[in-house]
Order: C-alpha cells, then sequence, then structure tokens
C-alpha cells in the first residue's frame, strides 16, 4: 500500500558516555522498517493522522538522552516530576486537520525522546517482557511511532491496541 515512500529519521545521541550504546546506522535502518511496516498496513493508516494526506516523505528526529535529561524534559512539558522512557511531541498528529502543514509533500511528524537509562533498567524487568536492551529500545522507538502517528493510549484497551500493533511493527509476519 505505501507505494514505497522516503522515510527520513535522525537519531541524536546526547548521551555519549552509555556503556551499551547501539549501532545507530542499523537502529536508523530497522526504524525505517517500522515506519514501512506501519505503512503497509491499511487499517493501521486509516486509524493515523496519516489518512487522507499525500505525501511523498516522513520524517522525524529521534533523541537519545540519560534519565537526568528526560526528567527534566517531563517536568517541563509533562509537568510530571520524574524520568519516564519515552516522551513524543508529535508535531503533525497534534495539530488540527486545517493547521497540518505539508511542504513539498513532506510532513514531519515530530520527535521521539527516549532515555537509554530507562531502556536499560526495563530490560532487566521481567515484567516488560523485553528480556534485552535492543528489544526494549525498538518497543519504545515503535510506541513514539505510533503517537507520532496519533495513537494514544488513554485506557488499557487502546494501550494493548498499541501494543499489539508495535509488535507487528518491529516483527511484521511474512
Amino acid at each position: 500500500m505505501n507505494n514505497l515512500k522516503n522515510i527520513d529519521i535522525f537519531i541524536e545521541n546526547t548521551y555519549e558516555n552509555f556503556a551499551q550504546l547501539p549501532d545507530l546506522a542499523a537502529v536508523t535502518k530497522d526504524a525505517v522498517e517500522m515506519v514501512n511496516n506501519f505503512l503497509d498496513n491499511e487499517e493501521w493508516v486509516k486509524n493515523s493522522c496519516l489518512n487522507g494526506y499525500d505525501f511523498d516523505l516522513l520524517y522525524f528526529d529521534i533523541v537519545l538522552c540519560d534519565d537526568e535529561k528526560i526528567h527534566e524534559i517531563n517536568r517541563e512539558y509533562r509537568q510530571k516530576d520524574s524520568p519516564t522512557d519515552v516522551i513524543t511531541f508529535a508535531i503533525f498528529a497534534d495539530s488540527s486537520p486545517e493547521e497540518r502543514f505539508i511542504f513539498d509533500n513532506e510532513i514531519n511528524l515530530g520527535e521521539i525522546i527516549i532515555s537509554l537509562d530507562r531502556t536499560l533498567a526495563q530490560s532487566h524487568d521481567l515484567q516488560h517482557g523485553n528480556n534485552s536492551f535492543n528489544k526494549e529500545l525498538y518497543f519504545l522507538i515503535a510506541h513514539g511511532i505510533l503517537h507520532l502517528l496519533g495513537y494514544d493510549h488513554q485506557d488499557e484497551d487502546s494501550l494493548m491496541k498499541m501494543w499489539n500493533i508495535q509488535q507487528e511493527m518491529i516483527t511484521p509476519k511474512s
């Protein structure tokens, strides 16, 4: 369905001393694949902020940081005085349809911010279910992408739907 759309993702690492820093080129390639997996599912696209829009390029940023930085962002923008795992600034999805800006058939979805400290801690948490750092990182990237695309989880049912889509985005069915 996606007719080979261009996906441009810029990953910035602000946590240079993190011991388990992943291969950012591989993460970027895999995140592009996640978006393509999403775009290949008509139902998901229909339920996203992209429904009804024509575009040639989607782009967004991913910022990798530590708990201290994400705590600061969480406090400033969400009024929550604690670190969290992922925060998204969904520029396109959070705008009203009449205020959504598309220039040269390009859509800027926004920014995903991920705490590598939280990613590592949650990768060791058996209740979280992702038993490796990379699995947890990809889970959080997919979660952030869904928020950028207008998905939200106001209740347990919508959260479970998001988690199911995330898993399919990460490991698509062949």
